[in-house]
C-alpha cells in the first residue's frame, strides 16, 4: 500500500516481549503529523505564533522537503479552518469542543482537517490521528475513533450545509461558518467592501489559501528581473520591486542574506513606495518612519533615499524590534531611534516641523494579513479596537506635528476595518490642529492597478490584488 503523501513508511510486525510473548509493536508515531500537532498545541496552549514555533519544531524533528511541507500544510490549514472544524467536531462528538481535553481536541482538529481538506485517505487520517491521541491521552482513543468516523461520513460542503445558518436569513453567520472566520471579522470585511456579500466570500476564500512569498528587490542594489532569475521566480504584478518566490527558504537566498533584498508583501512595498513617489515642493532630504519595526518598509525607504540623497530616521519603541530595524537597514542611510513615536516635539531627536516625508505604519489588528497569520483571526476581539485606534490617532497626530508645512504623511495599516482606516484618518486630521489636505493616493500606485476605488485613499485586497489588505492615506500638511 502506498503511504499517504507527506508520510514515511514505517516498519511494524511481531516482536518478542518479556517472557517470550509475541506482541504486535505499533509503528512509530508519524513525525510530520506529530510536528503539526506540537505546533498547533503550542499555539493554543502557549499563545505561540505558528510562523515562529513551527520552524523550530521542524528543525528539532529533522524534517525537510515533503515531510516538512506536509507538516506545514497540516499546521496552517488546521489553524485557518479552526472555527469550522470546531463546529463540525462539536456536532460529531455530541459535546462542545470546549469540553474536550485540549490534547485530544488539537489532535481531532488535525484529523478532521485531513479528512475534509486534504487527499489523505480517510482510513489513514483516522488511524494516524488515533495513534496520535494514544500518545497524548491513551484513554481517549475510542472516543477519537468514533468522532473521526462520524466526521468522515460527510464532506466539507455537506457539513456546512448541515451546520451553517441559511444565507438568506443570516448571511454573516453563514459566511463565518462556511469560510471559518469570526462573525465580527466577516461583518467588518463586508462593511469595508460596501456590503457586497459575493466579494466578501471571495475575500474569505482567499484568506484561507496559502499565501505566496514576496521578495523586495531593493532599488539600486539588485534588479528585480535579476533576482527573479536567481531564485527561479517571477517579477511582481504591480510593485516594480516585487519578486514572487516559487518555494524554498527565503533566508537562504544570497541576495536576502547580504541585504540586497528582503521578504515583504507586495502591498507593503506599494504603500511605502507611494510615499516616496508623491510629488513634493521644497526640500526632500529628511524622511521619517515613525513605527519602523521590524524594518521592511524602512529598508525599502532607505534604498530609495540612498538613490535621492535623502536620509531616513526610523523610530521603534520596542528594543528588540529596533534591533531588527538596524539589521534590516544596515549599509543604508537610516538612523534608528529606540523611542516612542508619539514623543514628537517632546524629544530633541524628534523635532516638530522637521521632516519632509513621514510614514506611519501604525499598529493595528492585522486583519489584512490573516492568510499569513492564521491564528490571529481567533485571538483578535472587537475589544482590541478602542486602544488600537486611540494609538493610531496619536501616532498620526505626532506625524502631522513632525512634518514640515507642505510635507507629506502616509498613514498605513494592514487592516481594512473602517474604524482603523477612514475613521482614524478623519479623526486624527480633524484633531491635529494643523491644516491638512488629502492627496489622491491612486496615481501614486502603478498605472493599471484595478479596483482602487474612488479615492483619495486606497484599500488593497488579497482577492483583488494578491496582496495583504493594506490601507493607504496620504496627507499634505498646509
Amino acid at each position: 500500500m502506498t503511504a499517504p503523501e507527506g508520510t514515511r513508511p514505517t516498519r511494524s510486525g511481531p516482536s518478542t516481549g518479556r517472557g517470550g510473548d509475541r506482541r504486535p509493536v505499533r509503528p512509530p508515531l508519524d513525525r510530520p503529523r506529530r510536528a503539526a500537532y506540537e505546533a498547533v498545541a503550542a499555539v493554543h496552549r502557549d499563545d505561540a505564533f505558528a510562523n515562529l514555533v513551527l520552524p523550530i519544531i521542524l528543525r528539532d524533528e529533522g524534517l525537510f522537503g515533503r515531510d516538512a511541507a506536509f507538516a506545514t500544510e497540516l499546521t496552517y490549514g488546521t489553524l485557518r479552518h479552526l472555527g469550522t472544524l470546531d463546529a463540525i467536531l462539536t456536532d460529531a462528538a455530541g459535546r462542545d469542543v470546549a469540553r474536550i481535553d485540549p490534547p485530544v481536541r488539537d489532535a481531532l482538529r488535525l484529523g478532521a482537517y485531513q479528512l475534509l481538506h486534504t487527499r489523505v485517505p480517510a482510513h489513514a487520517a483516522v488511524s494516524s490521528t488515533v495513534d496520535l491521541v494514544r500518545s497524548v491521552a491513551p484513554g481517549a482513543t475510542g472516543f477519537a475513533n468514533a468522532v473521526l468516523r462520524e466526521v468522515s461520513t460527510r464532506d466539507a460542503d455537506a457539513w456546512v450545509a448541515k451546520l451553517a445558518p441559511p444565507m438568506e436569513t443570516d448571511p454573516i453567520g453563514h459566511l463565518a461558518l462556511a469560510y471559518s472566520h469570526p462573525q465580527w471579522i466577516v461583518r467588518a470585511f463586508s462593511e469595508a467592501l460596501g456590503g457586497d456579500l459575493g466579494e466578501t466570500a471571495r475575500l474569505l476564500i482567499e484568506d484561507n489559501e496559502r499565501p505566496p512569498v514576496h521578495l523586495c528587490a531593493r532599488p539600486g542594489l539588485i534588479d528585480p528581473v535579476e533576482l527573479a532569475d536567481q531564485v527561479g521566480g517571477a517579477p511582481g504584478a504591480f510593485s516594480p520591486y516585487a519578486v514572487y518566490l516559487p518555494g524554498g527558504a527565503p533566508g537562504d537566498i544570497p541576495a536576502v542574506v547580504d541585504g540586497r533584498a528582503h521578504v515583504q508583501d507586495e502591498g507593503s512595498q506599494l504603500v511605502a513606495a507611494a510615499l516616496a513617489a508623491a510629488p513634493l515642493d521644497g526640500p526632500d532630504g529628511r524622511w521619517l518612519d515613525l513605527c519602523a519595526g521590524p524594518g521592511g518598509k524602512a529598508g525599502l525607504l532607505g534604498a530609495l533615499a540612498a538613490q535621492r540623497g535623502a536620509r531616513v530616521t526610523a523610530v521603534e519603541v520596542a528594543e528588540h524590534r529596533a534591533r531588527l530595524v538596524s539589521l534590516a537597514t544596515r549599509d543604508l542611510p537610516v538612523a534608528v531611534l529606540t523611542m516612542d513615536g508619539r514623543d514628537v516635539g517632546g524629544d530633541p531627536k524628534l523635532p516638530e516641523q522637521h521632516f519632509d516625508r513621514v510614514l506611519v505604519d501604525a499598529p493595528c489588528t492585522g486583519l489584512g494579513s490573516l492568510r499569513r497569520r492564521p491564528e490571529s483571526r481567533w485571538r483578535r476581539q472587537p475589544s482590541d479596537l478602542p486602544p488600537l485606534t486611540r494609538l493610531q490617532r496619536e501616532l498620526l497626530g505626532a506625524a502631522l506635528r513632525a512634518v514640515r508645512p507642505g510635507g507629506l504623511v502616509a498613514y498605513v495599516t494592514c487592516s481594512p476595518h473602517t474604524v482603523e482606516t477612514h475613521v482614524t484618518v478623519t479623526e486624527a486630521a480633524r484633531r491635529s490642529g494643523v491644516p491638512v489636505d488629502f492627496v489622491d493616493a491612486r496615481p501614486l500606485l502603478p498605472a493599471g492597478m484595478p479596483g482602487l476605488g474612488d479615492g483619495p485613499t486606497v484599500q488593497l485586497w488579497p482577492h483583488r490584488h494578491g496582496t495583504d489588505a493594506m490601507f493607504l492615506a496620504v496627507l499634505r500638511r498646509g
